[in-house]
């Protein structure tokens, strides 16, 4: 069967369906093409699922230390059963809501089936060949596995297998101390399992400030995960139903032996399977496709929006690629990537919000700047929370005032650190920051405080 449709759109992660709703709203046909999921990496194998295990994992960790608050909670045990299944539950609904709407709206036509390019106007959806002059393609990416010695011969978990756990490992063992690697970690200590986390570079999260990353490390550490840096030579191995990891560090056992893998060393684009050379669609060394600032490809008429682009590597970056496409082309704007200011969030507890340049790269990038820091133990609501880990730092251009970055990790960071990236898209200098009237107690009511103690 052939169609013909005003727009393809390839995927129904964070960026197609909603692109689709702006595209039907002006009258155009589209042809909806999801292959598995609906919701894409977010709502099936990423932040949905996730910030929920983390939730859970919250709960137990609060009532552990409920003696803290003095509260008499009693042991403390998980029903990782039950724990799956909440988990499964707020997945499923989001899931569902984003097929229910794409199969109910107006001029969509949507397709359960693997899509291929065959042109550069048309693809190959299972028996069907659709065309359209416009065609989107959102199809995310997955875990990347590298060849390590001995890997083929044993049982890993990617950041979606382990998703499927319905009971604890005994001892998870993580390779990779970057932002996935991390959460998982610290969600499985606190459901009570014990963790090991192997990380070949000299510190975690090495695209953070160094004192970022020593605090990040002492946090886990406080809790009983066992952090093995510098790792080289890494090599696995059966050893019963348990799995060998093979390291050598700097300093401790040059062995690990855990009863599950976890890999969570970076991803790739999903663009190895949709017959993108048919199209004429070039790809970097890395598997992304190439786009302008408006995220178009090399090919008029095809963009590529998401993690697919190399672009970002977050839901708000995919939602924000759908955003730039809309504005450009339905609304007569001029909305380019370049423009937009950078923030995400390491959610380890207490979270890591982040926007901008790190200190460190402030200063590659030949800024004077002017560092404001305050631990989380001089922050009221912190203090009354019983939850003190962490600091907060802004990072200001000495010349211009500009808030060129910010860095809150401790408790609320991840909402606290929004007031930062406003004043960083309006362009203001941080003196309209600090003279701002904030809510006490909040985390929030500090940073105007930090931004007036700024030093060289």
């Amino acid at each position: 069967m052939e169609a013909s449709f005003d727009a393809i759109v390839i995927g129904a992660g964070q960026a197609g369906p909603s692109l689709t709703g702006r595209l039907t709203a002006a009258g155009m046909t589209v042809a909806m093409v999801e292959r598995k999921l609906f919701g894409g990496t977010c709502v099936n194998t990423g932040c949905t699922p996730t910030k929920t295990l983390v939730a859970s994992a919250y709960a137990a960790h609060l009532a552990r230390r409920a003696a803290d608050y003095g509260v008499n909670a009693g042991p403390v045990t998980v029903d990782m059963a039950a724990v799956k299944a909440r988990k499964d539950a707020v997945s499923k609904a989001s899931r569902d809501g984003v097929e229910g709407w794409l199969l109910h709206m107006e001029r969509c036509r949507v397709y359960h089936d693997h899509a291929r390019f065959i042109s550069r106007n048309s693809v190959r959806v299972g028996d069907d060949t659709l065309t359209a002059p416009r065609i989107f393609i959102n199809v995310g990416g997955r875990a990347r596995v590298p060849a390590m010695p001995g890997l083929d011969q044993v049982k890993i978990l990617t950041n979606t297998s382990i998703l499927d756990l319905d009971t604890l490992p005994r001892h998870l063992v993580i390779v990779g101390g970057s932002y996935i690697g991390l959460e998982f970690a610290q969600i499985y200590r606190r459901l009570g399992s014990e963790v090991t986390v192997i990380e070949m570079m000299p510190r975690l999260i090495a695209r953070e400030d160094e004192d970022v990353s020593a605090a990040v490390k002492d946090i886990l550490e406080a809790e009983g995960i066992s952090v093995r840096l510098g790792a080289e030579c890494v090599r696995f191995e059966a050893r019963g139903n348990d799995i060998a990891a093979g390291v050598n560090c700097g300093s401790g056992e040059p062995e690990v032996v855990g009863s599950h893998l976890l890999m969570a060393v970076g991803r790739l684009p999903n663009t190895d399977d949709l017959g993108l050379e048919a199209a004429g669609v070039a790809l970097d060394q890395r598997g992304y496709i190439v786009t302008d600032d408006q995220l178009q490809t090399n090919v008029p008429g095809i963009w590529a929006l998401g993690d697919c682009n190399g672009r970002g590597a977050f839901t708000h970056t995919a939602y924000n690629d759908f955003e730039i496409v809309a504005a450009n082309l339905l609304d007569g704007e001029t909305r380019r990537v370049s423009d937009r200011i950078l923030g995400y969030a390491l959610y380890i507890d207490p979270p890591l919000g982040r926007v901008g340049l790190t200190e460190t790269a402030a200063r590659h990038a030949g800024h004077k700047v002017r560092i404001g820091m305050r631990p989380m133990t001089r922050v009221a609501r912190a203090v009354e929370k019983g939850e003190t880990q962490g600091f907060m730092k802004l990072v200001v251009d000495a010349g211009s005032n500009q808030i060129l970055g910010a860095a809150i990790l401790g408790v609320g960071g991840d909402e606290a650190v929004h007031g930062v990236i406003d004043i960083m898209n309006a362009k203001a200098p941080y003196t309209v920051l600090q003279h701002a009237m904030p809510i006490h107690p909040t985390v929030s009511e500090l940073i105007p405080t930090v931004l007036g103690e700024l030093k060289p």
